[in-house]
C-alpha cells in the first residue's frame, strides 16, 4: 500500500512540491544497518593502508584497499557459499579489467577503442544475472581506472594487489563459516515462518497485501539459498534435508493465508503465535515435541489452516528428516553446464543484451573521445560516473543521473573537509576506518547515499596514489557532471526504449500466466505439486513486474505517470492469484467445487485483458461481462477480476 500511495502522490502533489520521480531516490530506505558488514568494511579498507604505510609502500596499500572496496560493494549475500561467488568471481573479472587498462595506458586512440570494446562486453554479460552484473561492473570499472591512472610496478602487480584486497574481504566474511555453516539458511527459513505469521495475523486488515509480498520475498530467498547449496552438495545431508522439508511444509500455510484473508475476519491469536513458535524451533534447531493447542476449525479456510499448521508442527519437530518426502523440483537450479550454455546463448542471441552493451559502449566511447580531445584532469572519473549511472539493474537511468550528481556533491563536501583538515600519513588509517564503515551503512539507505559514502573513500585512496590533496575535489565534481550529461543524452534520450513505457508487455505476460493458473487449479489434471510450482513461478514473475513498475515510477513524465496509473492493476493481479489459491484450498477442504466452465470463463476474461495490455500504452477497455454463481467458491475470484477490469477500463 505504501508504494501505491507514493505512486498516487507523484500525480497529486501541489505545484510547489517536487515530483516523486525527482525526490524518490533521495528518501532513505527503511533497511536496517548491517553491522557485521560495517565492521568488515572498516577493517578491510583500513588494514591494507596501514600495512602499506608501515612497509613504506603506501601506493601498494591503496591499491589493495581499492580491491577491498570492490569486495565490500559486492558483499551482499547472506549464505557463505554465495559470498564466495559474489566476491571471488567479480574479482577475477576486475583483475582482467585492470590488466587491459594498464596495457593501453597512455596509448591514446588505442585506449579509446579498447575501453569501448570492454564496455560492450561488460554490458552484454551484465544481463546474465546478479553475479555477472557485478562482474561486468568491475571489468569495466577497473579497465577505466587502469587506463586513467599510472599503476606502480610491472603490469601484473596492479591486478594482483586489487585481487588481494578482494580476497581479504572474502576471508573476513568467511571467518564464521566453520561455526555457522547453515545459519544463514536456517535464518531464512525461520524468517519465512515469521513472515507467514504476520500475514495470517493481518488477514483482516489493509496490511495483508504488504505482508503477503513479504512472504513471497522470504520464500524466494530461502529456496534460492537452500536449493543452490543442495545443487552443489550431492547426497542427503541431514541438516539441509531438514531445512528443505521445513520450508516445503510452509507452502500449505502460505496457501491457506489468502483463504483466511478472503473470509473477511481475523483468526484466533493462538494461530500466528503457533507459527512464530515454529520459527523459533527452526532457528534454534529444536526437535522437541511441544503441545499444540489450536481452536476448533469451523469453515473450509479454518480447516485448511489447521491441517497445514499441524502438519508443519509434525515436520519441524521431527528428529529424523530422512523420513520426510523432499521435493527438490521446487526451484532447484539446473546443472552447471546447462546454466553456462543457457547464459551464453542468452548473451549472444538476446536483443536486450546487445542493446545495453551498445548503449554502454557508445557512452564510454564518447567519454574517452571527449577526454582525449579536450584536456580533462584525471579523466577516468567521467567514465566511472557513466558506468554507475547506466547499470540497468540499479534503477532508472534518469533518476540515477540526478541522484549520482547529488550524492557526489555530498560526498565531495565530506572529502573536502577530510583533505583540507586531516594531515596525510598515518591519520589516513583511522579516517579510512570511519569512511569505509559508512559504505555498507549508507548503501542500505539508497543509491544517492551509497554514492555519497563511496566518493570520499575513492578520493582519499586517489590522493594516496597522486598526492594532489584538496585539488582533487572540484575536478571530480565537474567530471561527475560531464559523465551524468553523457549518460543522459547518449544512454537515455537517444534510445526511445529507455523513456517509452515497456512495462505493459511484462504485466500482460503475468496476466496471461494468471489465466493459465486459474485453468490449471480447477482442471481435471490438477496436481498439487505442479500447482505449487505454477503459483511460485507466477509470484516470482509478479515480483519482477512490481520491481519494473517501481523503477518506472522514478522516471519523469510520461513514463512515471503511466506507471502510476497502471500500478493498481499490478496489485489487482496479485489479488486474483490469491483468490484463485484461496478457492482451490476451500474446495480441497469441503467447499462445493465450481460449476463446469466457470474457471474457463474467468481465464478468457484474463486473456482478453492481457491482449488489451499488449496492444495499448494506455489503460484498456474490456467489454465482455463475467457471470457466474455469486454464492459459489469462485465468487471472490470473479469479484477480483471485475475490479481489475474496472481499473484497466475506467471509462467503461
Amino acid at each position: 500500500m505504501a508504494e501505491q500511495k507514493r505512486a498516487e502522490g507523484g500525480i497529486r502533489q501541489g505545484r510547489l512540491a517536487p515530483p516523486e520521480w525527482l525526490i524518490g531516490g533521495l528518501r532513505p530506505g527503511p533497511a536496517p544497518i548491517p553491522w557485521p558488514a560495517v565492521a568488515r568494511a572498516a577493517v578491510a579498507l583500513a588494514a591494507p593502508l596501514a600495512v602499506g604505510m608501515a612497509t613504506g609502500q603506501a601506493a601498494y596499500g591503496a591499491l589493495v584497499s581499492m580491491g577491498a572496496l570492490s569486495g565490500v560493494i559486492g558483499d551482499t549475500a547472506d549464505a557463505y557459499r554465495m559470498r564466495i561467488f559474489n566476491i571471488a568471481v567479480p574479482q577475477f573479472f576486475g583483475a582482467v579489467g585492470v590488466t587491459v587498462g594498464s596495457l593501453v595506458f597512455g596509448h591514446g586512440w588505442l585506449a579509446v577503442g579498447a575501453l569501448t570494446l570492454v564496455a560492450l562486453v561488460s554490458g552484454m554479460i551484465s544481463s546474465i544475472g546478479a553475479v555477472a552484473s557485478v562482474s561486468g561492473l568491475l571489468l569495466l570499472l577497473n579497465a577505466v581506472v587502469g587506463a586513467g591512472l599510472p599503476m606502480p610496478g610491472p603490469w601484473w602487480k596492479a591486478p594482483m594487489l586489487l585481487s588481494l584486497g578482494g580476497l581479504f574481504v572474502l576471508l573476513l566474511s568467511l571467518l564464521g563459516w566453520p561455526l555457522r555453516r547453515t545459519e544463514p539458511e536456517r535464518a531464512a527459513v525461520a524468517g519465512t515462518y515469521r513472515a507467514v505469521a504476520e500475514a495470517i495475523e493481518a488477514a483482516a486488515t489493509d496490511a495483508y497485501d504488504t505482508r503477503r509480498q513479504s512472504v513471497t520475498q522470504s520464500l524466494n530467498t530461502a529456496y534460492d539459498l537452500i536449493l543452490s547449496r543442495r545443487a552443489r552438495e550431492h547426497g542427503r545431508r541431514g541438516e539441509l534435508v531438514r531445512l528443505l522439508a521445513q520450508l516445503n511444509v510452509v507452502i500449505p500455510l502460505v496457501e491457506a493465508a489468502p483463504a483466511v484473508h478472503l473470509r473477511g475476519w481475523g483468526v484466533d491469536a493462538a494461530i500466528p503465535a503457533a507459527v512464530r513458535q515454529l520459527a523459533g524451533a527452526v532457528e534454534e534447531g529444536r526437535t522437541d515435541s511441544p503441545e499444540l493447542r489450536l481452536p476448533a476449525p469451523a469453515t473450509p479456510a479454518e480447516r485448511a489452516l489447521d491441517t497445514a499448521l499441524r502438519h508443519a508442527f509434525a515436520v519441524v519437530h521431527d528428529a529424523d528428516p530422512g523420513r520426510t518426502n523432499i521435493d527438490d523440483r521446487l526451484g532447484r537450479p539446473a546443472a552447471l553446464r546447462i546454466r553456462v550454455r543457457r547464459a551464453g546463448r542468452n548473451v549472444l542471441l538476446s536483443g536486450a543484451s546487445w542493446r545495453y552493451g551498445l548503449r554502454l559502449a557508445l557512452c564510454i566511447g564518447l567519454a574517452q573521445v571527449l577526454v582525449s580531445v579536450i584536456p580533462v584532469e584525471r579523466s577516468y572519473w567521467v567514465a566511472l560516473t557513466i558506468v554507475f549511472v547506466l547499470k540497468p539493474d540499479f534503477g532508472s537511468v534518469f533518476a540515477r543521473a540526478l541522484t549520482r550528481a547529488i550524492g557526489t556533491a555530498l560526498g565531495l563536501v565530506i572529502a573536502a573537509g577530510v583533505l583540507a583538515n586531516v594531515p596525510r600519513g598515518w591519520w589516513d588509517v583511522p579516517v579510512m576506518m570511519v569512511l569505509a564503515a559508512l559504505i555498507p551503512a549508507f548503501s542500505a539507505k539508497g543509491y544517492a547515499f551509497q554514492t555519497a559514502a563511496i566518493t570520499p573513500v575513492i578520493l582519499l585512496l586517489s590522493d594516496v596514489l597522486n598526492h594532489q590533496g584538496f585539488n582533487l575535489v572540484m575536478p571530480r565534481l565537474w567530471d561527475s557532471l560531464i559523465g551524468c550529461a553523457i549518460a543522459l543524452v547518449a544512454g537515455y534520450l537517444l534510445w526511445p526504449e529507455s523513456w517509452h513505457i515497456r512495462i505493459g508487455a511484462r504485466l500482460a505476460d503475468a496476466v496471461a500466466a494468471t489465466a493459465d493458473y486459474v485453468e490449471y487449479a480447477f482442471g481435471s489434471e490438477d496436481d498439487r505439486t505442479e500447482r505449487v510450482r505454477h503459483r511460485r513461478r507466477l509470484y516470482r514473475d509478479l515480483s519482477t513486474v512490481r520491481s519494473e513498475f517501481q523503477r518506472a515510477l522514478t522516471e519523469p513524465p510520461p513514463t512515471g505517470a503511466r506507471a502510476a496509473a497502471w500500478w493498481p492493476l499490478v496489485v489487482a493481479v496479485e489479488r486474483i492469484v490469491d483468490a484463485t489459491t484461496a478457492a482451490r484450498v476451500r474446495v480441497n477442504h469441503g467447499a462445493r467445487p465450481p460449476a463446469a466452465g466457470e474457471a474457463e470463463d474467468i481465464a478468457v476474461q484474463l486473456r482478453e485483458l492481457a491482449d488489451g495490455l499488449r496492444e495499448s500504452e494506455t489503460l484498456v477497455e474490456v467489454r465482455a461481462q463475467l457471470e457466474g454463481d455469486e454464492e459459489g467458491v469462485l465468487a471472490p475470484l470473479r469479484q477480483e477480476v471485475r475490479a481489475a477490469r474496472a481499473i484497466a477500463s475506467p471509462g467503461a
